[in-house]
């Protein structure tokens, strides 16, 4: 099913005697294949751009290069920098906004600026009793009562299908620029990086990434020209005490790593189930050397993001227990692995009432997670 209009959609829900798994552009099959599905990719269209105001309104199912099409030609992006899941996952289609903001896709900039719901000013959506809901607007100071906007961020579709959504958007950069570290050790690099965040030099980014080399800590910067190639130097005079340095300038290539980063190319092509990890950074390399054996790994957020491959059907939460984090596993062919971390119990008992509230037929999206009160979890991102 594929409605063009919102009163189409909010129809076929209201009708709807089955479930129903909500779709974008298709490029995060991490669902089971429950139900009809129903698209969201006939609403497409950016129906306001506001330069001046920084402002973005566009339907759900507008594909995100259309949308960074249109905020280039003003010199501006969406300074989250959704990743593609495509290459990682296999998925086919386009990344549509849509799906971007019910996953609450955030990449590598996020450490610096905020995640997807952060630049979140308003949305149009149809919960499960085919009712169209409107929360937040379409300015960045407005008051309207009940944060539906960030409640819809990252719901994957539970509690309604995003129509609209308002943007905060930002001035592109002139341009940008990568400091390089090989050879170090995960904890080694989660400390350098730690180091750079707390440098005055606005690092943007901070990756630990497998290379030819064994590994490659790499860490960006963004702005003016010559304030770039400034703190370029002093991050790493700063960071000297963890050994050789290269200085990537060109801002081409320097863009292309980390839109590899932020894609995960460097894992795409390993076979085994795929998991994101998220906990604080001090913890990753504890967490790393407790992966099975075989596992193949990259950090971003400065070491607060595991993305790892692990062997097929492993249970990395029993793995990996006891931790202190959050693990949703992407793609397995396990079918008695959840997607997504088991929720403490008064968490699921919290989320349970939303989404009864919201879909009180659970037809949206319906979960495959269940409640574990002896798991601690730290925040969804």
């Amino acid at each position: 099913m594929r409605p063009d209009t919102e009163e189409a959609l909010a129809r076929v829900i209201r009708e709807a005697d089955a479930p129903l798994r909500i779709v974008g552009g298709g490029t995060r099959p991490i669902w089971p294949a429950r139900g009809n599905d129903l698209s969201t990719g006939a609403l497409t269209g950016v129906t306001l751009h506001d330069p001046g105001a920084l402002t973005l309104v566009a339907r759900a199912g507008t594909p995100v290069d259309v949308i960074q099409e249109t905020l280039a030609a003003h010199d501006q992006r969406l300074a989250f920098e959704p990743m593609d899941h495509r290459p990682l996952l296999g998925g086919t289609g386009a990344p549509t906004i849509g799906g971007v903001m019910a996953a609450n896709v955030s990449g590598p900039r996020r450490v610096a600026v905020g995640a997807a719901r952060d630049f979140c000013l308003g949305v149009r959506f149809v919960d499960g009793n085919g009712t169209v809901v409107s929360n937040g607007g379409r300015v960045m100071k407005n008051v309207t009562g009940y944060d539906l906007v960030k409640l819809m961020c990252g719901s994957f579709g539970r509690l309604g299908v995003l129509t609209e959504v308002s943007l905060k958007v930002l001035p592109r950069p002139e341009t940008t620029a990568t400091l390089a570290i090989d050879g170090l050790s995960p904890a080694e690099a989660v400390a350098a990086m730690s180091d750079a965040f707390g440098t005055p030099f606005e690092v943007t980014g901070a990756a630990y990434v497998p290379s030819d080399k064994g590994a490659r800590t790499c860490l960006r910067l963004e702005g003016f020209a010559d304030s770039v190639s400034y703190r370029l130097k002093a991050l790493s005079d700063a960071l000297s005490r963890f050994g050789t340095h290269e200085s990537v300038t060109d801002a081409q290539i320097s863009k292309d790593l980390w839109s590899d980063i932020r894609d995960v190319r460097a894992l795409a092509s390993r076979p085994g189930d795929i998991w994101r990890i998220s906990v604080r950074p001090s913890h990753a390399p504890d967490l790393i050397a407790r992966l099975p054996d075989g596992a193949q790994y990259q950090l971003d957020w400065g070491g607060g993001l595991i993305w790892a491959v692990v062997p097929e059907g492993c249970d990395l939460r029993a793995t990996l227990a006891p931790y202190v984090g959050h693990a949703t596993c992407l793609r397995t062919g396990a079918p008695d692995i959840p997607t997504f971390e088991p929720e403490p119990a008064p968490l699921a008992a919290l989320t349970d009432g939303l989404m009864g509230k919201f879909d009180p037929r659970a037809i949206l999206n319906q979960r495959n997670a269940v409640s574990a009160p002896t798991r601690q979890s730290e925040g969804a991102t």
